[in-house]
């Protein structure tokens, strides 16, 4: 049977090319999308991480968002620090602005803290650290070059160095300054902040402020964007089904093809269950290639997206059971037609 069912498929490999390669692209779309939404889980933690912090310190009734943290006097840092079970207690600013580029605006959240903390200390790829006043460390999703100038709120930064994989709401660059110029471009130069953050534990939050963890800061921020997630999860579905059509119809088609063959096969005494394993190897082969096929693909597809694209090592695996389910459910389409074959037309 399976000897019969590869000869086929040499003999009509032209339609499975073609059904390989269609089938692959709808699939590296889905694979693509599975990476989109990964993407924005993966950048708020990466951004969250970068803190290096154990615990948020905001204002009472400000929700866990980053990108809309309520502003409040940096006085209260004092009674923050000297919390019990607190090692350390630093001011920081986050907060969406626009960034001026020689005349080109860019989104960026701006991020300011004191020259020497941890939120200041990213993993840079070129350049070095804020050190100081009128300095700035970026996401190289910004665009922008060692030495070159950044300007936000009338204040003008020089770019010293350049840092990746730290976005926020899809693509975002972060822009990384010190707290005194964040206050300056944000808040003209009022001494207010976004959060405190800090190491340690903390038993109970001041008066007037609530503490949250990394967990709750990020699945917070990443609810600011259930939305577009909801989108493209949908969208994922709806390329399935259309990789299911794809292979499906290839396999009814061949199966109308080969309504004589199954009636000898049928005649020399081939059970419906073997025409179906035929028919679902047929099917599943093409399905598993196309997989291969789009896991490839995708892979030169990320740059067409301005938000990270990070595909979950778990994605790999679901995949190729996906393609096999795509499969099976694909040859079942064609079953009927195979097991209804007429044995007598085997002698027409």
């Amino acid at each position: 049977m399976f000897g019969i069912t590869i000869s086929d498929l040499l003999y009509r490999r032209r339609q499975f090319i073609i059904a390989i390669f269609g089938a692959g692209l709808v699939f590296a779309m889905t694979f693509l999308l599975t990476g989109l939404t990964n993407g924005f889980s993966v950048e708020i933690d990466q951004t969250v991480t970068g803190f290096h912090a154990d615990v948020w310190v905001v204002e009472a009734g400000t929700a866990p968002r980053l990108s809309s943290l309520n502003p409040f006097n940096v006085s209260q840092v004092a009674a923050v620090a000297s919390t019990p079970g607190v090692t350390s207690a630093t001011p920081v600013i986050v907060i969406p602005e626009t960034a001026d580029r020689s005349g080109t605006p860019s989104d960026v959240v701006l991020i300011g803290a004191p020259v020497g903390s941890g939120p200041l200390q990213q993993p840079l790829t070129s350049g070095s650290p804020v050190a100081g006043p009128g300095q700035a460390v970026v996401d190289q999703r910004l665009g922008a070059t060692l030495g070159s100038q950044v300007t936000i709120g009338g204040q003008a930064f020089r770019v010293v160095g350049i840092t990746s994989n730290r976005t926020m709401l899809g693509g975002i660059p972060n822009m990384y300054v010190t707290l005194g110029d964040a206050q300056a471009a944000a808040f003209q130069g009022v001494p207010i902040i976004s959060a405190v953050v800090v190491t340690g534990t903390l038993g109970a939050a001041p008066s007037g402020l609530v503490a949250y963890t990394n967990q709750q800061m990020e699945a917070g921020t990443l609810d600011q964007v259930s939305t577009a997630v909801s989108s493209i999860n949908n969208s994922r579905l709806f390329m399935w089904v259309i990789a299911a059509v794809i292979v499906a119809s290839l396999v009814y088609v061949t199966a109308l093809e080969r309504t004589k063959d199954f009636a000898v096969l049928k005649a020399l005494g081939a059970s419906s269950g073997r025409l179906f394993l035929g028919l679902a190897f047929q099917a599943v082969l093409v399905a598993l290639i196309a997989a291969v096929l789009a896991i490839v693909v995708a892979q030169f597809m990320t740059g067409l997206f301005s938000q990270p694209v990070v595909f979950p090592t778990s994605a790999y695996v679901t995949l190729p059971l996906s393609a096999l389910v795509v499969g099976l459910v694909a040859s079942l389409i064609a079953l009927r037609r195979a097991v209804g074959a007429d044995p007598a037309k085997a002698f027409g």
